[in-house]
């Protein structure tokens, strides 16, 4: 598989060559957060951040993968939305935003998908608090 690090100002040019090139479809679009772990071998004019965001196309014919990381800075969340180059990528970038916090500029509905949308917070940063379940023990249960 071929793995591109581009700069997030490269995103849309690159993807719609991609596309062009023969890659079709859009399988998988997240996210990692490199809190605890920054170290990453990355090419040397890429500088690390904390977060990553990961986009990885396919072409049928011929049969390849293309996997595309972009860093994006802890202060700067947002990346343009890949919608009108892949239609339907548009849940998968809610759902990075919902997780990490990562805004796609141009995505028709950046709204929450899979929490509430009151809740607080983005549950895959790894300075999200995991809370606490109280735990109920057998003796604790009348009967």
């Amino acid at each position: 598989m071929e793995v591109l690090h581009i700069h997030r100002n490269e995103l849309l040019e690159t993807v719609a060559k991609a596309k062009q090139a023969g890659f079709v479809s859009c399988i998988d679009l997240t996210a990692v957060d490199y809190l605890i772990h920054p170290k990453r071998d990355l090419p040397a004019e890429i500088s690390p951040e904390r977060f990553e965001v990961v986009v990885t196309l396919i072409s049928h014919n011929p049969p390849k993968r293309k996997r595309i990381r972009i860093q994006i800075p802890e202060d700067e969340v947002c990346l343009p939305s890949l919608c009108d180059i892949y239609p339907g990528v548009e849940a998968l970038e809610r759902e990075v935003f919902d997780m990490f916090g990562i805004e796609f500029e141009g995505n028709p509905d950046m709204t929450r998908i899979l929490m509430p949308e009151d809740w607080e917070g983005f549950p895959l940063r790894k300075d999200f608090s995991v809370g606490t379940v109280p735990v109920r023990f057998s003796k604790d249960i009348k009967r």
